[in-house]
C-alpha cells in the first residue's frame, strides 16, 4: 500500500491496516491515532512528529524508524521490533512495550511515565534525560 492511499483510508474513517506495508515511507507529523497497524512493516518509516496516540503496533517492525518528537501515548507496542529506532523527545505515556526489542534504539529525552517495559530488551539503549516509567528523570 502506498502512503498517500493510507492517508486516504484513513481520512475516510478506516482504521484497520494490519500488517500493511509501509518499509521506507515518509509520514512526517501524520495523524494515525487510534489505527490498527499490528503486524506492521514500518521499518525505516519516518514518523517524526506523528500522532500515534492509542495506535495498534503489536509486533510491528519499526526497525531504524525515525518516531522523534512522536505521541504514542496509550500506544501498543508489544512485541515490537524498535532495533535503533529513533524516539528523542517522544512521548510514551501509558505505553505498552512488552517484550518490545528496544537494543540500540535512542530514547534521549523521551516520556517513558507509566509505561509498561516488562521483558524489554534494553541493550545499548540510550536513556539520557528520559522520563522513566515512575517518574524519575534518567541521569
Amino acid at each position: 500500500m502506498h502512503i498517500d492511499e493510507l492517508l486516504r483510508r484513513y481520512q475516510s474513517g478506516e482504521r484497520n491496516f494490519k500488517g500493511v506495508n509501509l518499509i521506507g515511507g515518509y509520514l512526517y507529523g501524520a495523524n494515525l491515532s487510534g489505527a490498527n497497524l499490528q503486524g506492521a512493516s514500518l521499518s525505516e518509516v519516518d514518523l517524526s512528529e506523528a500522532n500515534l496516540t492509542g495506535v495498534n503496533l503489536r509486533e510491528a517492525s519499526l526497525v531504524r524508524a525515525n518516531l522523534t518528537g512522536a505521541n504514542l501515548t496509550q500506544a501498543n507496542l508489544n512485541g515490537a521490533n524498535l532495533f535503533e529506532a529513533k524516539l528523542t523527545g517522544a512521548t510514551l505515556h501509558g505505553a505498552l512495550l512488552k517484550m518490545a526489542d528496544l537494543t540500540d534504539a535512542d530514547f534521549t529525552a523521551a516520556n517513558l511515565e507509566k509505561a509498561n517495559l516488562y521483558g524489554a530488551y534494553l541493550t545499548g539503549t540510550l536513556l539520557q534525560g528520559a522520563i522513566m516509567p515512575d517518574g524519575t528523570i534518567h541521569g
